[in-house]
């Protein structure tokens, strides 16, 4: 009987020093600069775990190409992983290849590469990589909830225009991006963890919001979730994700 429960220990003691589950918070590391100092836990456990439920972390970071269309306004292909972007404008027949880490790049206006004043072709390139900045953030905000400057604040729950309640996630930045003084108020749904709506405050100071809107019609895509074909017709549309693609699409008009 005594060598049973030696045995046991044994077991016990083999299984307790075996390796442990990581956390969603250990699964999901912020980015360097995020405002760990002013934001909350509560907050930071949401975002863990918002990203969780798009398809976690591993699954974004392996996700190469993403394409859409923003508002049939223009046509937009990111390579995540080298930077490279490809922005075709409709309404003044412009094409952007730019890397937006790199800041290098190439602009076709109606059928005409732009190549002098360099002064000018570098004011474009930095327009193209403004473009991205917004576009994609319509599309991939999820992702980029724990980025550099980015604080969050958990508001606790309430409805939105009667509908049920929320978890509410507030973000607000410091000293990045092209416009640090906005604001977002992110409605969460409390059993799936997904966004459902999000509030826009130009100033993050304002209490009125300049526009609430869905984050909804989630599908599947790769191994990632994306809010696209959004119910009030706006915002991101024509989701694409690729493993591969030509590389003259970021290199060629």
């Amino acid at each position: 009987m005594r060598y049973l429960l030696l045995f046991a220990c044994l077991v016990v003691w083999l299984a307790s020093c075996g390796p442990k589950e990581k956390t969603l918070g250990e699964l999901n590391p912020a980015a360097e600069g995020f405002d760990f100092a002013n934001s909350d836990a509560a907050a930071i456990d949401l975002a863990d775990s918002i990203m969780h439920a798009m398809g976690g972390r591993e699954a974004w970071d392996k996700t190469r190409f993403i394409s859409w269309n923003f508002f049939d306004r223009r046509d937009l292909v990111w390579d995540k992983h080298t930077g490279r972007v490809r922005i075709e404008s409709k309404n003044d027949s412009t094409i952007y290849l730019v890397n937006i880490t790199t800041g290098e790049g190439r602009v076709q206006i109606k059928g005409q590469e732009l190549t002098e004043p360099d002064s000018l072709r570098r004011q474009m390139l930095e327009r193209a990589k403004n473009i991205w900045i917004n576009d994609s953030y319509w599309l991939v905000m999820p992702f980029k909830l724990k980025d550099t400057g980015v604080t969050l604040k958990y508001l606790g729950q309430d409805t939105l225009r009667g509908l049920p309640y929320y978890n509410v996630l507030q973000l607000t930045f410091q000293n990045v991006g092209r416009t640090p003084q906005n604001k977002y108020k992110l409605y969460v749904d409390i059993h799936d963890k997904l966004i459902r709506h999000w509030a826009f405050f130009e100033e993050s100071a304002n209490d009125t919001a300049n526009f609430i809107r869905p984050w909804d019609n989630y599908q599947t895509y790769g191994n990632i979730l994306l809010s696209a074909d959004r119910s009030d017709n706006g915002g991101p549309k024509r989701v694409k994700v690729d493993e591969s693609l030509p590389d003259a699409l970021f290199t060629e008009f």
